[in-house]
């Protein structure tokens, strides 16, 4: 009976030692509300656009487009470099024609093979090329502008996976030929 004790005495003990290890707290696992709505904010898309007419490339940084910041300063800086370019060629021919309406002879030099009907076709021909370039420097500098403008505007809108959009193949009822096409989901 004496080795009865002890033993009982030690089933107990680990008895109560486990029952107070199993008396954990419970935890509540507490799933996120993922259809909460972002808030919106109407002014993003102008703040976009003003910056970017400050400076161009600064409402795509604004928008955190980085890779579209070189692209706006190639296309200006290459239609920048044309109209600086065709501007002094055209003034070249120009100055050269109106040396010669002057009475001077040709110098020696580029232009002194050219006739005064060439150089009135080359002023023309670089003045409509700087005009074009020009045009391409607004052109550009306005997309700018735009593109800023748009991203911000449509970064704001929630596109998850309870919005699909995919296409269907299905028999037609008459002649069992597959026809195609476009089912909207939405689910609530």
């Amino acid at each position: 009976m004496n080795k009865i004790v002890p033993i009982s005495l030690l089933f107990f003990l680990l008895g109560t030692v486990s029952l107070f290890a199993q008396a954990k707290e419970e935890t509540v696992l507490v799933t996120k509300d993922t259809t909460k709505l972002q808030e919106i904010d109407p002014l993003t898309p102008a703040k976009a656009a003003f910056y970017s007419a400050i400076l161009p490339g600064l409402g795509q940084a604004y928008n955190k487009k980085y890779w579209k910041i070189p692209l706006v300063y190639g296309a200006i800086g290459t239609s920048l470099y044309f109209y600086i370019d065709n501007n002094k060629k055209y003034h070249q021919y120009r100055d050269e024609y109106k040396r010669r309406l002057e009475g001077y002879s040709p110098e020696s030099g580029d232009f002194d093979f050219l006739s005064d009907d060439r150089l009135i076709a080359g002023q023309k021909f670089y003045q409509r090329n700087r005009d074009l370039s020009a045009l391409f420097v607004v052109g550009f500098y306005v997309l700018n502008i735009i593109d800023a403008n748009v991203d911000a505007a449509l970064i704001q809108f929630n596109v998850n996976e309870r919005l699909s959009l995919r296409p269907e193949i299905y028999p037609s009822d008459v002649t069992f030929k597959p026809n195609v096409g476009l089912t909207f989901n939405y689910n609530f």
